[in-house]
């Protein structure tokens, strides 16, 4: 302990100093060669582009209770199923019944087959700003029947609810009264999808990015209906094989035969991203998956 007690009482040693190194000249033969064996100059390997490190982020799990809202022809509910193997999907539409949807989306009959077969489910007329609570008090499949079985008003079920691209049509011309549909139909989402949402869940939105729809205000809108960002990312329809973004009036027909329009403009190829809310007295949200190599295309954006 004395013997310790002394070096530290000492005087700190210095530090040896380190000699000088010469300066380098351009053409100087020290340092690493910087010419191939025949002469030429070393040329850099390409550089990839930052779409080839970008890692899509999967905000569920294949386990999870899954909540689709708003769906239009059911591939993204297919893809989830076939291709994330999730487990648990309900899938809703607004329209009334596969008749009133297969005239807007011709092929949705086989979407639907595929959902049926793993053990998915498909639930028609069901307004995103209306729509009845999925709890411990309804059934898995119907919201509007109760289960017997349950307490009435029970807490909800879902792990995850997900709306893509809502908007509410052509309503009106009018850039600011489209922005002010728009924003009372997802403050009516978000006040009618909140009590579905099982203790820890989330709610996925996902806009197109720029303008008109920045002009919505989001952020605000959940903060008004108690939720907060928990975080967002940029969303990408690589990552859901199958899926097509689908148009809310149906796909683009030619007005003289009335059949499908090949050239239809593809929603999936333009910019959007994704907002994950959480309730505002949940401090916490289960982790999104991540499924291939590379930089994350993420970002923290707690309010």
């Amino acid at each position: 302990m004395a013997k310790r007690r002394k070096l530290q009482s000492g005087k700190p040693q210095q530090r040896a100093q380190a000699k000088p190194h010469a300066k380098r000249h351009h053409g100087s033969s020290q340092g690493p060669p910087t010419a191939k064996s025949n002469g030429q100059p070393a040329q850099a390997p390409p550089k990839k582009t930052q779409e080839q490190h970008l890692e899509p982020t999967i905000p569920f799990d294949p386990e999870h209770k899954i909540l689709l809202v708003g769906e239009g022809d059911l591939s993204f509910a297919t893809s989830l199923v076939d291709h994330h193997f999730c487990v648990d999907v309900t899938a809703t539409v607004l329209e009334k019944d596969l008749e009133e949807l297969s005239a807007k989306y011709p092929h949705v009959a086989d979407n639907i087959a595929k959902i049926e077969a793993e053990d998915s489910r498909v639930v028609y007329n069901v307004d995103a700003t209306t729509m009845k609570p999925f709890t411990t008090s309804t059934t898995a499949t119907d919201p509007t029947k109760n289960n017997k079985n349950s307490k009435k008003g029970g807490p909800g079920v879902m792990d995850r609810i997900i709306f893509n691209f809502p908007h509410v049509g052509g309503k009106s011309t009018d850039v600011n009264r489209q922005v002010r549909y728009n924003q009372e139909m997802l403050v009516g989402f978000f006040n009618h999808a909140t009590p579905s949402l099982a203790p820890g869940g989330a709610i996925v939105v996902t806009l197109f990015e720029g303008e008109p729809y920045t002009l919505w205000n989001i952020r605000d809108l959940g903060r008004h209906c108690g939720l907060q960002v928990q975080r967002s990312f940029r969303f990408q329809a690589a990552a859901y094989p199958g899926y097509h973004h689908a148009r809310t009036l149906g796909v683009v027909r030619n007005k003289q035969t009335g059949e499908v329009a090949d050239s239809a403009w593809k929603g999936e190829d333009r910019p959007a991203r994704s907002y994950v809310f959480v309730r505002k007295d949940e401090s916490s949200v289960a982790s999104t998956k991540k499924r291939s190599r590379g930089k994350a295309d993420d970002s923290s954006d707690e309010d």
